[in-house]
């Protein structure tokens, strides 16, 4: 950390961020109690919803072959990610079409394990680590094209970038936790995306996202919720090892793996109410969301389905508000400031445009509830739409090629600006007061 962070004449500033951080500890509990819950047997009771037969059904539908687990570790198949034991999966260096106007991005880390690399003054010492998602990553630009580079090049120091695509608010919590051993940082940008807190619950990514020829869709570290007793508990990668990867090719093992596994009982509520429930097998459903305090109702297939949504997005949302009361505790024990930033696909911002309504409101009032620093990305899009005559659609496309393209990057870049700068102590060189 900067030494200047630690005279006694800076005291008065560290004193009133330790006292909102221990206020906001404080009122974290009375606030999460009102949510909507799932008891502590959240995953025994979902058994109910599905019997040996469709987890078996479901399973080996989407099970790999020896010879994809072998080609994703020896490097030759699904070239985006690698293996890694701990957070399930790491990104390749590689380069792939997918930028704007068809173009190649260059992906680059830095070593085995390490960020994107920087350019923009790597040389100086670097005070402010980023942790996240593809959004974090920066998918689909090149490396100097990142919202770190731009944010970078005008505050003049550099600006380390440890997103992975497709990670969790889970994994990239734990990466923080290790990072910040190795390359630790006074200014913390934590990036969270919409999916994100689905994916604190994911045990086996194929379960609920299909594999794609450039991702296998990994196992990776996970959490199960206690929402009633106001917990949450850590589950390690399930298949740790290559060998381990071969119990996702055997119909046995892997329903032996994942039979109780909360996601995939999730989505055999959906595939029966796609299905149109033909056993009519509504009761266990119906009485989980009764017993948990969840206002639903489950008389036909379509409801069923609603109802498995509203289980699965109450067990989300709290994880990750958890995970942020982790994060806070963290941040408070270390002497560092976070920043928390929101990021959304463009098929969201439309809709909450046009709706004016958000599937993750909890989240975000939970969040602004306790005073935390929180760049909403969605809302500042629609705050910059208002001053275009256009549609959200073509407002939209300026923006996002899938993730970001560069002018994307660049509005994120300075949507954070602001906030980062007042949080930063001593400030940036641009932001120095000069005589």
């Amino acid at each position: 950390m900067h030494k200047c962070l630690f005279k006694t004449q800076k005291n008065s500033c560290i004193n009133n961020l330790l006292m909102k951080r221990r206020k906001f500890i404080a009122r974290t509990s009375s606030v999460i109690a009102g949510m909507p819950f799932i008891n502590k047997a959240l995953h025994g009771s979902l058994n109910s919803l599905a019997d040996a037969d469709d987890i078996k059904e479901y399973l080996g539908k989407i099970l790999y072959t020896r010879e994809e687990v072998d080609g994703w570790f020896s490097g030759k198949l699904f070239p985006f990610s690698k293996f890694h034991s701990e957070f399930g999966w790491l990104v390749n260096n590689n380069s792939f079409r997918d930028g704007i106007n068809n173009s190649w991005s260059v992906y680059t880390f830095k070593g085995t394990d390490g960020e994107r690399i920087m350019s923009n003054y790597m040389d100086k010492p670097c005070r402010i680590n980023t942790y996240g998602n593809s959004f974090t990553m920066c998918h689909q630009v090149s490396d100097n094209e990142t919202w770190q580079e731009v944010l970078a090049a005008h505050i003049q120091e550099p600006v380390r970038n440890f997103g992975i695509g497709g990670w969790s608010v889970y994994q990239a919590y734990l990466r923080m936790l290790k990072e910040e051993k190795r390359t630790q940082a006074d200014f913390i940008i934590f990036n969270i995306y919409d999916d994100d807190h689905y994916r604190n619950l994911d045990s086996w990514r194929n379960i609920r996202v299909k594999k794609h020829p450039q991702h296998i869709e990994a196992t990776l570290p996970f959490l199960t919720v206690d929402i009633k007793n106001n917990k949450i508990a850590d589950n390690s990668n399930p298949c740790p090892t290559h060998q381990a990867y071969y119990k996702l090719c055997e119909p046995e093992q892997a329903f032996n793996l994942f039979k109780d596994d909360f996601a995939l009982k999730i989505m055999i509520a959906h595939e029966r109410s796609a299905a149109g429930n033909p056993h009519k097998q509504y009761e266990s459903l119906m009485a989980l969301s009764k017993t948990h305090g969840i206002e639903t109702r489950v008389d036909t297939g379509s409801t069923m389905s609603e109802a498995a949504d509203l289980i699965h997005k109450e067990a989300a949302i709290f994880s990750s508000c958890r995970l942020i009361e982790r994060i806070e505790e963290f941040a408070k024990i270390n002497r560092k400031k976070i920043l928390y930033v929101l990021s959304y696909p463009a098929s969201y911002i439309a809709s909450h445009h046009t709706s004016g309504e958000r599937w993750d409101q909890k989240f975000i009032d939970f969040m602004t509830g306790n005073n935390l620093p929180v760049i909403d990305l969605s809302q500042k899009h629609l705050d910059d739409f208002s001053g275009y005559k256009t549609d959200i659609k073509s407002y939209l496309a300026k923006y996002f090629v899938g993730h970001y393209n560069p002018l994307g990057n660049f509005f994120c870049a300075h949507a954070v600006r602001d906030k980062l700068v007042e949080m930063i102590d001593p400030k940036p060189k641009p932001y120095v007061v000069r005589n």
